[in-house]
């Protein structure tokens, strides 16, 4: 009787492109085609193990070499299955937690009928087209120019909203000023000014008045 052991601890099954980075040597990346018909590349990780009551299920139906039989082969066709529905851009940025999600549920229920338990399931990484890439950092670049001119519109509006509160301001100093002011008050404030300077040591002449009847003072 022959007995087959089966390790029943964590295994990782990687796919990718950095040369020995995955369980193949060379580029191993799975290269899919998207909803817009661009071929984008993923690198994966399939973290799994195989249930201990299964094993027998196991070794009867698949063998031993259950990495090359059906962990690879499954996980490469389910995330070509998957990624048929998003495009390039989205399956990059916005949709990427979703489409890893999506491709784990699917492939979990694979290998659970198999009998095996999927743990996690990482998308190490997508690689776009570089025509893709040079459009998406054009549009990057689009977005921060137009947020550094809004920057610069907006400094420029508060700086004149400034100076108009500024004008505002002086020009309310103005009224306020001139609608009390009055004949009388100025010539108190004249005859305080010319007494200041009649008291200073340098020589002077001082002339008071309204040019008819002058008042001197010689501060000799």
């Amino acid at each position: 009787m022959k007995i087959h052991k089966f390790d029943i601890r964590t295994q990782n099954y990687t796919m990718s492109g950095v040369k020995d980075e995955g369980n193949k040597e060379g580029d191993d990346a799975i290269r899919v085609l998207t909803a817009d018909g661009l071929e984008v590349v993923v690198d994966l990780s399939v973290l799994y193990r195989p249930i201990a009551t299964s094993c027998p299920k196991i070794l009867s139906t698949i063998g031993t070499d259950y990495e090359n039989i059906l962990i690879r082969p499954l996980t490469r066709t389910r995330i070509r299955d998957n990624a048929v529905y998003y495009d390039a851009v989205s399956l990059y940025s916005t949709k990427r937690d979703e489409f890893q999600n999506k491709i784990f549920k699917t492939i979990e229920k694979d290998l659970v009928d198999r009998g095996f338990f999927l743990e996690q399931l990482l998308v190490r990484n997508i690689a776009l087209p570089e025509s893709v890439k040079k459009t998406i950092e054009s549009k990057i670049n689009a977005e921060q120019d137009a947020q550094k001119m809004q920057f610069v519109l907006q400094k420029e509006k508060q700086e004149a909203e400034r100076k108009r509160v500024e004008a505002q301001g002086i020009s309310d100093y103005q009224r306020i000023i001139t609608s009390t002011l009055t004949d009388k008050l100025l010539q108190y404030e004249k005859i305080k000014a010319y007494k200041e300077l009649s008291l200073s040591e340098n020589s002077k002449v001082i002339i008071m008045g309204d040019g008819k009847q002058p008042i001197i003072v010689d501060g000799k």
